[in-house]
């Protein structure tokens, strides 16, 4: 037990690497067989249905990559659009499917894509809840051998990805692996009951070290929970941290607990589902609990609403799912302002947005919908990135302009960069006093026509041709109030 706590005490006294927080923007990339039946409702998100607290609300999933599990309710969309379209088709056919579109995978043509947006770091799924593994793993599956590529997927993008100047994460589904338990999560409590034990956590553990060893991830991201208590925990993530000294993990590494055994039974359930609708509810929405040791948190389609000390990112996808969804409209997906807006409002209060890329299965390629929205990342970050990248926040996030127009602020040194969500020709910024060496000037260095008054410092802004948030650059500024 000392030992334990030796190791977690030397867990906890790590800094989250500097790289990692200048980043900004990461991709995330959800491509496994359930995209070949792509389906998935297109109404909500998962923090509604964890705030619903119902039993059974995990079978209206709107995330493709649950679909094995939506199945498991006779009842749901997904079933009675799998009896429509694909009859009494097993759901674990589907890997045939992927591996043949495999012939048309362009790795390295996905990772220039990723790249001209300006993202760091790219993260892949090297497994999700169905067990099915990107990569030839030497780590036998003991119920079903075989499950897994033969080709290695994970190392030829890893390959791709840093020949691109990105550092290369995984994600790997620890909390959960349907072919070692195959059982309903109609809820959160369901989702608790669900984590195999038995043989799976010694599985669990051989094959992320595989994936260390072999691949020597920058990000180690879990899902869910680990399998495993603590005092084995530790030494996996030592390990890791050995292996990569420069590595960063997520805080979905809650170690399995006697605890959890209540969750095996339908009282236990639904006071876990009360528990987590309460706090879903109170976080608006998804926002994991933080573990023994964690790098950063990670809400799940929702943002921090102030400037945060603990490092952090925003996972989403670009609609309602991370896997692909062909059933998705253009309504169902992300806006350019809400996107563009995304990114400054999430690094203004310290945090990353790691946004999902969801490859169709069938040819391996990125939907143009989504190619469109990293097309406007990339050409609104190729000249506001010195605004965003390697930035932190400033004395605060920002909240509207006296024109009522929304704001938010970054800084670096001795530089303040002010967002302006508006077409507006000018704006009144509140919160800033300016001083005798002050500069406001445009992204290009192009001065703007300025002046102080009592209701903050006046700026004549930039046009934006798209009406895109406007970049403004201020320096040797104070904060009003502050001296």
């Amino acid at each position: 037990m000392a030992s334990a706590r030796s190791a977690l005490a030397r867990l906890r006294s790590r800094e989250v690497p500097t790289w990692w927080r200048d980043a900004k923007l990461g991709i995330f990339v959800h491509w496994t067989p359930a995209s070949i039946p792509a389906f998935a409702p297109t109404e909500g998100d998962y923090g509604d249905l964890v705030r619903w607290s119902r039993p059974d609300a995990f079978a209206e999933s709107p995330y493709v990559e649950w679909y094995e599990n939506s199945l498991r309710f006779p009842d749901s969309s997904a079933s009675r659009h799998h009896r429509e379209v694909w009859g009494d088709r097993p759901y674990r056919s589907f890997a045939a499917d992927f591996v043949a579109g495999l012939d048309q995978w362009d790795p390295d043509g996905w990772a220039s894509c990723f790249a001209a947006t300006g993202a760091r770091y790219v993260v892949l799924v090297s497994k999700h809840a169905d067990g099915w593994c990107l990569w030839p793993s030497s780590v036998r599956n003991p119920h079903l051998p075989g499950w897994h590529a033969e080709r290695d997927l994970v190392g030829e993008l890893a390959e791709a990805v840093r020949g691109h100047g990105m550092r290369f994460g995984l994600y790997y589904s620890g909390g959960l692996d349907s072919t070692f338990l195959d059982a309903p999560m109609g809820s959160m409590g369901g989702v608790l009951s669900a984590i195999p034990r038995g043989d799976y956590p010694a599985y669990a553990e051989a094959q992320v070290r595989e994936l260390i060893e072999r691949y020597r991830p920058s990000v180690l991201w879990n899902d869910i929970a680990w399998p495993a208590p603590g005092k084995e925990l530790w030494p996996l993530l030592e390990h890791y941290y050995r292996m990569v000294p420069d590595g960063v993990v997520n805080d979905r590494w809650m170690p399995w607990s006697p605890l959890l055994s209540i969750a095996r039974t339908a009282q236990g359930r639904r006071l876990i589902d009360a528990v987590s609708a309460r706090q879903a509810r109170a976080d608006g929405g998804l926002v994991p609990p933080k573990p023994p040791h964690f790098g950063y948190r990670t809400p799940e389609y929702t943002a921090f609403d102030e400037i945060q000390r603990t490092p952090w990112e925003c996972v989403r996808g670009m609609d309602h799912s991370f896997g692909y969804n062909a059933r998705s409209t253009e309504e169902d997906f992300l806006g350019r302002d809400e996107l563009l807006w995304s990114v400054t409002d999430i690094a203004a209060k310290g945090g990353n947005l790691l946004l999902n890329v969801g490859p169709r299965a069938v040819d391996a390629r990125i939907p143009d919908e989504q190619l469109v929205r990293l097309g406007w990342l990339a050409g609104y970050l190729a000249p506001n990135g010195h605004a965003v990248f390697g930035t932190r926040p400033w004395m605060t996030p920002g909240s509207a302009t006296v024109e009522g127009d929304p704001l938010r602020y970054t800084a670096r040194d001795d530089e303040v960069f002010a967002f302006v969500r508006t077409g507006a020709a000018t704006a009144t910024l509140a919160e800033v006093l300016p001083t005798a060496a002050t500069t406001v000037q445009d992204v290009t260095g192009t001065p703007l026509e300025w002046s102080s008054g009592t209701a903050g410092l006046q700026v004549t802004l930039p046009a934006s041709p798209h009406g895109d948030p406007v970049v403004v650059v201020l320096e040797h500024v104070d904060a009003r109030g502050q001296t």
